[in-house]
């Protein structure tokens, strides 16, 4: 019996690697004998499902573009239907932000936004938030560097009555002075805890570094805190004059609703709007300061004793918005340091484990912007971390991304610009952010479409945008501890900062 089940083996063994098998021993005794497998016995049996697909090449997902009306006093509508929710956003933006600010008035244009809700039309402060929250709507208004954007998230049952406290807000802002006094004193509270967050600290010097304080880039949007001691509620008024004008704003509406019901909306809340006055000046491109002072590489550092952790930071020059490198350049930095699987975030966090994350990012502005990488180490790791830093950048100068890379970056770019348009609040804020960088509606599906045809070649040739020679290197933590690791690495004496941007002179002695 066992000579016959062993002689099935065999024959098994043999019709899987398609031979003949061979008759069955006689002996009972050498049939049991172990043979010896042919090495394309080891082989795996075809799969029983068929040989696996091959996927065609995902096609870019190209974004629906807005309809373009034009509305009253020179606004410009931008309206995007989408009937499936009984949702409506809406989103003003104007083309004055932070950049904007007039020399020793950092945080003008933060500080205008803040009070647009603070009593508006015939209501007070307490009466609009109220408002707002019965009708279950979403109201915010908020300054970037190139523009100031308000915000409304309402159902479509309500959207005629919250469209009143908007255009209230934009066109009608009170600006009472109980609540300058209170909202001024929150400002400048924050400002002061600012120097406390290593991390806002980091972003505050770097550009300060790259640019030069006192230029349209150079400080934050939020503001100086020496600036905002001296900021009244007249200067607030006069920015507002000059900056919020219908001439100067793109409304963009998406949701459950038509063009119809959005321009009489408009026309009923804001055809009186107006606005007089010169536009806010812009003063000259905001382009990196010169620094002969220094020779590659700088070395910026903030002192914060007894910190367990520094903020590391590569700081240097970007491209606008409009540049067509930059949707190119979002790929190489995805691969970098925009996404959990990049570069120097597997490198710091995952390899070393000096870091909960790391990151790197081009901003998004409308004149030449920068180019950061940053991450929060331990410490004791502070200049081995920054040498890893360094190293991952010039390696993407030299050589690029791999083809892996390529594909994961180029999927990944496909999935957040669905992500950006996949609800109607996400995809009215995104228009609200190309309309304050003057770019066109129809901007993000070309740049996709640009991303999807990029080339291991071209991408080569734009990656030397993430060179570190000649980048500024800004440190905020302990520097006692760590100026012995960052000397350890090849970086000589720091510059001394404050944690308000403000280089710190070398005290003279007698």
């Amino acid at each position: 019996m066992r000579a016959r089940n062993a002689g099935a083996l065999i024959a098994l063994l043999a019709a899987a690697v398609g031979c003949e098998p061979k008759a069955p021993a006689q002996s009972p005794a050498r049939a049991e004998a172990p043979q010896k497998a042919p090495a394309a016995a080891a082989a795996q049996p075809a799969d029983p499902l068929g040989s696996k697909p091959e996927l065609p090449k995902p096609q870019p997902f190209t974004p629906p573009a807005p309809v373009v009306l034009d509305g009253p006093n020179g606004i410009k509508v931008w309206l995007l239907e989408r009937h499936t929710l009984p949702i409506v956003a809406v989103s003003v933006a104007v083309a004055s932000g932070s950049a904007d600010d007039p020399k020793g008035a950092a945080g003008l244009a933060h500080i205008t936004a803040d009070m647009l809700d603070e009593g508006a039309g015939q209501r007070s402060a307490v009466e609009l938030s109220s408002a707002i929250n019965d009708l279950g709507a979403t109201l915010a208004v908020g300054a970037r560097a190139d523009g100031s954007v308000a915000t409304l998230s309402v159902l479509k049952k309500n959207f005629d009555k919250a469209f009143s406290l908007l255009a209230d807000v934009v066109a009608r802002p009170r600006f009472e002075a109980k609540e300058w006094k209170r909202v001024s004193e929150l400002w400048q509270n924050d400002l002061r805890k600012r120097g406390d967050d290593p991390t806002r600290v980091s972003a505050l010097v770097s550009t300060a570094a790259l640019y030069g304080p006192g230029t349209p880039y150079g400080h934050p949007v939020e503001g100086l805190l020496a600036d905002a001691k001296s900021i009244g509620l007249p200067a607030v008024k006069a920015f507002y004059k000059a900056a919020w004008r219908p001439d100067r704003a793109v409304i963009s509406v998406v949701g459950d609703i038509t063009r119809d019901e959005v321009m009489q909306a408009i026309a009923r809340d804001l055809g009186a709007w107006s606005g007089k006055g010169a536009p806010a000046d812009k003063g000259a491109p905001a382009a990196p300061a010169a620094a002969p002072a220094w020779k590659p590489p700088r070395l910026v550092l903030v002192d914060r004793p007894g910190a367990p952790q520094s903020v590391i930071a590569v700081v240097r020059e970007g491209v606008a918005a409009s540049d067509p490198r930059r949707p190119l350049l979002q790929l190489i930095n995805t691969a970098l340091g925009g996404s959990f699987t990049s570069r120097l975030n597997q490198n710091l966090r995952e390899d070393h484990g000096w870091s909960y994350g790391a990151a790197s990012a081009f901003s998004e502005t409308k004149r030449p912007g920068a180019f950061v990488a940053r991450a929060s180490v331990v410490a004791e790791a502070t200049g081995p971390a920054l040498k890893e830093m360094l190293s991952e950048l010039a390696k993407m100068a030299d050589s690029g991304l791999t083809r892996d890379e390529l594909a994961k970056v180029q999927a990944q770019d496909r999935a957040d610009l669905v992500s950006a348009y996949e609800t109607v609040n996400r995809t009215a804020l995104r228009l609200g952010t190309l309309a304050r960088l003057s770019l066109p509606e129809t901007f993000d599906g070309a740049a996709s479409q640009a991303r999807q045809q990029a080339t291991l070649a071209g991408l080569a040739e734009l990656a030397r945008a993430v060179d570190p020679k000649g980048a500024t290197l800004v440190v905020v933590g302990p520097r006692q501890e760590i100026l012995p690791q960052l000397q350890a690495i090849g970086l000589g004496e720091p510059e001394a900062w404050d944690v308000e941007g403000q280089p710190i002179q070398p005290k003279k002695t007698p």
